[in-house]
């Protein structure tokens, strides 16, 4: 792998509690809830130093991806209204639809391609995607690229 910077998408079962306490220290200091990053770190349970060697590096998704692309692909049944449903959800989210390919059904089972514009009055994505990944029919959902 080469020395730039790499970006990965993850889900936060995949995180270590570490940085899930780091996200949530910012959050208490961007909140005014905590004043100094000495009483975030002990909100949160972890040292100062994991705050600061790892803070620059680690973000909550739908915080960075204003006025971007998001690449979206499902699998889902192939069953009248659900398609429907789906583009619905992301619609109450406010998220510009670009593009829509769903490849013909094979076994019962639809692949669908969704690029969406985030706007700056969009939703969050990631609760997005959960809602999405709730919904009876969708096999999965993946975030396959963020421009």
């Amino acid at each position: 792998m080469s020395e730039d910077i790499k970006y990965y998408v993850v889900k936060k079962k995949a995180v270590p509690e570490v940085l899930l306490k780091v996200v949530e220290a910012k959050r208490l200091l961007d909140s005014e809830k905590a004043m100094t990053v000495q009483e975030a770190t002990e909100m949160t349970g972890i040292s100062r130093s994991s705050f600061y060697k790892y803070k620059d590096d680690i973000f909550p998704f739908h915080d960075n991806v204003r006025g971007r692309t998001v690449t979206l692909m499902l699998q889902l049944d192939d069953q009248p209204g659900l398609l429907s449903n789906v583009l619905n959800h992301i619609a109450r989210c406010r998220a510009n639809i670009l593009t829509i390919h769903q490849a013909i059904p094979v076994n019962g089972i639809a692949s669908l391609t969704l690029s969406i514009d985030v706007l700056s009055t969009t939703g969050d994505i990631s609760a997005l995607v959960e809602e999405i990944e709730g919904l009876e029919g969708i096999h999965y959902i993946k975030i396959l690229a963020r421009e």
